[in-house]
């Protein structure tokens, strides 16, 4: 079996307690699509980006999700929420089985500096196996935006990626680029979920591993259901992009080292960029 339904939930949320409204929509989206086996909530979703509601592992947002996914037999990436942990402040996205267990969680490794002011960077590149099924990689928004991490999860068998976002700027025609471009150079299916209202300006998209849009969503309160053939990304991988680019492969049989890796204390050219600050007037 290859074939998995995942739906994507453009929620209209507010800058504060959403909990109790997200129960609702994925009860009701459980009850209106019954065949549905994964559930995919945009970045911070539950509580916005107030630090008053980061809490540790274990506390309400992740037992609550643990409950939703137990009672209906489904899976959960409930976008992310802002974890305590050892002093510091992390953007937090847990993967929770039909069981009702915490099976990974990943920690945003590129916070949106210089604006998200106070959150740490992960450190661990995050993919997570669905029985009998395929591989799936986690990242989270501004993590889009380097390809490295794409590549990274790619390279570790991913050929589903999961990007929680939270977007709410004139950037957004950006990052559909960029969701499109990370699904064609990895040949994997890709699927960004923005949230609406107070918190996001929507505009979710789902792609194919040949860089197809499945369905991208307007900008108001969306679900969004999909059927996903993990069989795909593989004859994708096989025989490439429309039978021509085998872009994974090429990567790998290509021996040279990349100068801009080799030493990680030499940032070459870019130490001329200047600090990483908000513009000034």
């Amino acid at each position: 079996m290859s074939k998995f339904s995942i739906a994507g939930l453009q929620l209209a949320l507010n800058n504060q307690d959403n909990l109790k409204l997200i129960e609702k929509e994925i009860n009701s989206a459980i009850k209106r699509f019954p065949w549905i086996d994964m559930l995919v909530l945009g970045e911070l979703s539950a509580y916005g980006v107030d630090h008053q509601y980061a809490q540790a592992q274990g506390a309400e947002f992740e037992q609550l999700f643990c409950a939703l996914a137990k009672a209906n037999k489904v899976w959960i990436i409930p976008g992310s929420y802002l974890e305590r942990r050892d002093g510091k402040i992390f953007n937090t996205a847990p993967v929770i089985n039909p069981e009702g267990e915490i099976i990974a969680r990943y920690r945003k490794i590129f916070p949106f500096y210089p604006y998200e002011k106070g959150v740490s960077c992960g450190e661990d590149f995050v993919v997570f196996e669905i029985p009998n099924i395929g591989k799936v990689g986690l990242m989270i928004c501004y993590d889009q935006w380097f390809p490295e991490v794409a590549r990274s999860l790619a390279w570790m068998g991913a050929e589903v990626i999961i990007c929680p976002t939270l977007t709410n700027t004139i950037d957004r025609p950006a990052e559909l680029i960029l969701a499109k471009a990370n699904a064609i150079v990895n040949q994997c299916y890709f699927i960004n979920i923005n949230p609406v209202g107070e918190l996001g300006y929507g505009q979710s998209i789902i792609l194919g591993p040949q860089g197809e849009t499945i369905y991208q969503a307007n900008v108001g309160r969306e679900i969004i259901p999909v059927e996903i053939d993990f069989e795909q990304v593989r004859s994708v991988r096989e025989r490439g992009l429309h039978g021509l680019g085998q872009t994974l492969k090429s990567f790998r049989d290509q021996p040279i080292r990349y100068p801009v890796y080799a030493d990680p204390s030499d940032p070459g050219e870019l130490a001329n960029l200047g600090e990483l600050q908000i513009p000034s007037s």
